[in-house]
Parts: C-alpha cells; structure tokens; sequence
C-alpha cells in the first residue's frame, strides 16, 4: 500500500488529483487542507488539517507518507514578492526539506510551462529563466531549481510544467482576468495573437498529477510538459470567447517591443489610480511563444490528454458567469493547508 499526501486538497489542483487518485487501486490518501469541510464528501482517505508555515504540522504531515502531491498554492500577476515568498515559497522549500529528511520516496511540484525561457519551453528538462518583472514567478522557479539540488537515490523529485489552468471550480488565471478586460475595449493583440496559449484542463491536471505519483522507474530529478491535446493560439481563444459569449475582440496590434513598455506604465500607474492595471509585465510573457507538447509526459508517465481547451474554457466561463462579480484580483491567497 502506498500512500499518497495530497496538499492543498481543497483547491483547484489538490481537488482533481484527489479524483483521479481515488481511482487507483492500492493506494491510501491523505489530504491536507485547512478547512476539511471544504473535501468533497464522497472522500474516505484520511483527512490532516493544518497549516504548512508551522514546522510541526509540516512533521505530522509526513508521517508515514510515500509520495507528496503538493498542490498548494498562491498565486500573483503582479507585485508581492514579500507575500510569495512568506506564502509559497517558504512553506514549500520547508516541506521539501522535510520530505527528503524523512525519505519521502516521490515530491511531485506543480509548475508552469511559462518558467521556462521561451526557446527552451519545448524541454521540460531545462531551466527555468528568473523574471524580476514577475516576482512569483520566480518563486517558482527558485522551487524547480531546489528539487533539482535535492533530488538524491532516496527521493525522486518530478516537476509538472503546466498549461494555463482551466475548467470547474477555477476562479484565477488568465480567463477572470482576460475576461473583464476585453470589454474594456482597450487590450490590444500581442504580436497579432499567434503565439500559443497552453491550457489545460482540470481533469487532466489530475490525471496527470496521479500517473507522476504512480508511474514506475521515474528516479533523480523528472521534468514534464502538460497541456491539453491540442495547443491553440491567443487569437483562436480569443475568437473563440468572441463567438461563443459575445466579448470584444481587440481592435489593434502591438509588438512585444511596445507591449513591455506599456505594461510597465500601467504597473506605474497602479500608484495613483484607483483600479489595477490593465495589463502587467507578466500577462505579456504569458503571451509569449511556448513550443510545449507532451511528448515527454506521454512516453514517461502515460499522460494523454481528453479534454480539449474549448470544454475546459466553457466550463469555466459557466462558473464565471454566476460566481464573479467582480474583475480577479491580481493576487489572492489560497489556502496553505
């Protein structure tokens, strides 16, 4: 019997790897979050509640523990790099350590396919490329650099690079900030819209998460690209969301050259005026040219994906359009547990 640690059970990653888990014989689930009653209530693994900025939880978390999904997140597009560091960065680098201490034998660590430098993203292997213009992001890249330093003959370390996040029970990401922000009428195409937007859906993200937590001779340091079956560009999402919910479509065309600047000014800005930019530094490299497939995910862990971006994109609209009321925040806490 194995058993499988799932942080963060509670949210967008955590709640669909708990799914596809528990569809796998032999394997014992434990989910950590801080409010259990949040877990869905078919779920008969062990529940552990607890915060992972606090050492001794982080202990009893371990006890006993095979494989680490860790799901918990927090997430910004833009500042907070005090907040990143205290909320994310942290608490993962203190549970990796404590992991690798008491012989975790599997760390699994949610990515993002923009970590990597954009003509080196088609590699999962390689390094990601710090953004200070970005400050989570390179939390996020700090934490793919220490899994590579700890990796060892005890500890396997597996790091899932992925798409844009979508589907059910997702509040974040690029569409609740897209979205408001096209009726503005003011957000230009980036580079005409035809670089690729990776997305992927939840479903496959859990899918994904348990085939790296159960496939066989992964050892060292594994690296893997995830994203749905197809990769669409930023224009075809865009007309896609245009068609299908009415949205404006951006009138005009900015270069990445003009795009930078112009980003920057709106960051500046944030300053003096009473609403958040309307673009960041961030949503512009998120626009940029990502050559992902999942030639090493399929080969390695299994992982074919069956959930095409367009289902995974409707499904969150759907949410969206009864649950916010409100333009997404360019940050927000979610939950450590």
């Amino acid at each position: 019997m194995t058993t499988v640690l799932v942080t963060g059970a509670t949210g967008f990653v955590g709640s669909y790897a708990l799914e596809a888990l528990a569809r796998r014989p032999g394997l014992k689930l434990v989910a950590a979050c801080r409010d259990p009653a949040r877990l869905p209530p078919n779920f008969s693994g062990q529940v552990c509640a607890g915060d992972l900025r606090d050492a001794d939880s982080r202990q009893r978390l371990l006890d006993g523990i095979d494989v680490v999904c860790h799901c918990m997140a927090w997430t910004t597009l833009f500042g907070q790099s005090h907040r990143s560091r205290d909320l994310y960065l942290e608490p993962t680098l203190a549970l990796l350590d404590a992991a690798t201490a008491t012989g975790v034998k599997r760390f699994i660590n949610v990515s993002t396919t923009s970590a990597a430098a954009p003509d080196r993203s088609a590699d999962p292997m390689s390094r990601g490329i710090a953004r200070p213009v970005w400050p989570h992001l390179c939390s996020v890249i700090e934490i793919e650099d220490a899994l590579r330093e700890r990796a060892n003959g005890r500890t396997c370390m597996v790091n899932l690079r992925f798409g844009i996040f979508a589907g059910r029970h997702y509040g974040l990401g690029v569409l609740p900030i897209l979205v408001p922000r096209l009726k503005t009428h003011l957000v230009p195409w980036v580079a005409g819209g035809r670089t690729s937007l990776p997305i992927t859906a939840g479903e496959d993200i859990g899918e994904a998460m348990a085939l790296a937590a159960t496939a066989p001779g992964l050892s060292g340091y594994e690296g893997f690209n995830v994203v749905g079956p197809v990769v669409p560009t930023a224009r075809e999402v865009i007309e896609f969301l245009h068609r299908e919910y009415g949205l404006p479509q951006p009138h005009f065309s900015v270069p990445f050259g003009v795009a930078y600047p112009f980003a920057w000014l709106m960051e500046k800005l944030d300053a003096v005026v009473p609403w958040q930019p309307l673009v960041t530094r961030s949503i512009i490299h998120l626009m940029e040219e990502v050559n992902v497939d999942n030639t090493r995910a399929e080969a390695r862990l299994g992982y074919r994906p069956s959930v095409g971006w367009r289902d995974a994109v409707q499904a969150q609209m759907t949410e969206m359009q009864s649950r916010q009321v409100r333009p997404m925040a360019m940050s927000k806490a979610l939950p450590l547990g």
